[in-house]
C-alpha cells in the first residue's frame, strides 16, 4: 500500500494529455518461463501486509498504531519464513525480500533479526519504486508475493489497489497489485510463481492459474475475516513454495499488449472529478483513461493519477475540523494563512523549500 501525493501538473505531464482509444484489444500474452541459465535459482519475494495468516485487525498493518502494529510485524515475518523455508526446500539458491507495503515505518516492516538468515532484504542508498525499478534482465528467475490483498471492489480484507479508493484498469481488465508485479517482471521474462492472501484475492488471481496460491483467511468484510489455523496455513505455505520451485518451468510469463489502454477509476474517499472538463483528458464517471506506449508509461500514468485522486482525502479532514467546537475559528485561520501565503509569494517573501536531500547512510527498502 502506498499513498503518493503528486501535483496535478506532474500528473498531466505523465499522462501526456493522451485520450484513450476505445475498442477491443488483445489484453495480454502468455509465454513459457525461460529455462534457467545456470544452476542458480534466484527468487525475489515481495511482501505486503494485509493478507497475513492469523490477521483480523486492520490496525496491525498500520505503523501509526503502536499497540498492534508489532503484532502485524510478527505475523509478517512468520509468513515470510514459512515461504522462504519452502523456497529453499525446492531448490532456491538465493532469496531476496523487498518491502511492498509502505506502512509509514521509516524502517522495513520486516524485522531483520527475525527473518530467516538465508534470505536477504533489498536495500538501496536512494529511494526506489519496488514494482518497477528492480526489474532488470537476469536478476531473478522467479517472483513470489506474500501477504497480498484483493483488488478494489473485490470485498476482500483491506481490498484495494496501490492505495485506498483506486481501481486500476489495464487493457480493459481491473488488476490486482499482484498482477501489476507479474506484468512488470514479464517485461524481462520472469514468471510469478506463488502468491499468498485471502480467498477474495485467490478469486481475483484466477487470471494466473499456474501460480501456487495459499489462502490465509476468508474475508467477510473489508475489516473482518474468518481465520484459518495459522500452523496449518504455514505448513501449506512451505509446501506450496517448494512446489513453486520444482514446477517453475510450468509457470507463465505475462505481458501486456501495447499500446496499453489504461484507466484509473477513483472511489470514495478518492476522486478524479477535478479533472472533469480539462481539455485532452478523457474523463467520465470518476474515471480517467489514457493510452500508454508500454508498461512503464502506464504505471507512471496511473501513479500520477493516484496522486491527483488522493487530494480528495482532505475533504474528510475538513469535515472533522468543521465538526469541532472551534471549527469555525480553525477554518478562518486556515483561510487567512492561505491568503497570506499567496501574498508572500506575490511579494517575493516566500519560495518553496528545496526537497530534502537524501540522508547520508540511510538505506531505502522499497515502499518506504
Amino acid at each position: 500500500m502506498r499513498r503518493p501525493l503528486v501535483p496535478l501538473a506532474i500528473a498531466l505531464a505523465a499522462l501526456g494529455l493522451l485520450a484513450a482509444r476505445r475498442g477491443s484489444v488483445e489484453r495480454r500474452s502468455l509465454t513459457s518461463a525461460p529455462p534457467l541459465r545456470s544452476l542458480a535459482l534466484r527468487v525475489l519475494v515481495y511482501h505486503d501486509m494485509e493478507g497475513l495468516a492469523g490477521q483480523d485487525d486492520p490496525t496491525t498493518y498500520r505503523f501509526n498504531h503502536p499497540e498492534s502494529y508489532p503484532k502485524g510485524q510478527d505475523m509478517l515475518v512468520a509468513d515470510l519464513n514459512a515461504v522462504i523455508g519452502g523456497l529453499f526446500d525446492g531448490g532456491a539458491t538465493q532469496v531476496d525480500v523487498v518491502d511492498a507495503h509502505g506502512s509509514g515505518n521509516p524502517n522495513p516492516d520486516v524485522i531483520t533479526a527475525k527473518l530467516d538468515s538465508r534470505a536477504k532484504q533489498v536495500f538501496r542508498d536512494r529511494p526506489f519504486r519496488q514494482y518497477v525499478d528492480l526489474v532488470e534482465p537476469n536478476a531473478y528467475d522467479a517472483i513470489v508475493a506474500v501477504g497480498m490483498h484483493a483488488k478494489t471492489g473485490s470485498r476482500g480484507f483491506a481490498s484495494h489497489t496501490y492505495t485506498i479508493g483506486m481501481e486500476a484498469i489495464l487493457n480493459g481488465q481491473t488488476v490486482t497489485e499482484s498482477e501489476i508485479v507479474g506484468y512488470s517482471w514479464g517485461r524481462v521474462g520472469v514468471p510469478m510463481v506463488m502468491v499468498t492472501g485471502d480467498d477474495r484475492l485467490a478469486n481475483d488471481l484466477k487470471t494466473m492459474p499456474w501460480i501456487e496460491f495459499v489462502i490465509t483467511k476468508r474475508a467477510t468484510a473489508a475489516d473482518k475475516v474468518e481465520l484459518r489455523p495459522v500452523a496449518q496455513v504455514h505448513a501449506e505455505m512451505r509446501a506450496a513454495a517448494k512446489r513453486a520451485m520444482e514446477n517453475r518451468s510450468r509457470a507463465k510469463v505475462i505481458t501486456l499488449t501495447t499500446p496499453i489502454q489504461a484507466a484509473l477509476r477513483a472511489v470514495p474517499p478518492a476522486s478524479l472529478r477535478l479533472l472533469s472538463g480539462v481539455p485532452g483528458i478523457n474523463y467520465h464517471d470518476n474515471t480517467v483513461e489514457f493510452t500508454a506506449k508500454d508498461f512503464a508509461a502506464a504505471y507512471d500514468g496511473l501513479t500520477a493519477l493516484i496522486g491527483v485522486a488522493t487530494q480528495s482525502y482532505s475533504q474528510l479532514y475538513g469535515e472533522m475540523i468543521r465538526a469541532r467546537p472551534d471549527g469555525s475559528a480553525l477554518t478562518l485561520e486556515y483561510s487567512d494563512r492561505l491568503f497570506q501565503r499567496w501574498m508572500d509569494v506575490e511579494s517575493g517573501r516566500w519560495t518553496p523549500p528545496p526537497p530534502p536531500a537524501p540522508v547520508a547512510g540511510r538505506r531505502y527498502h522499497g515502499a518506504n
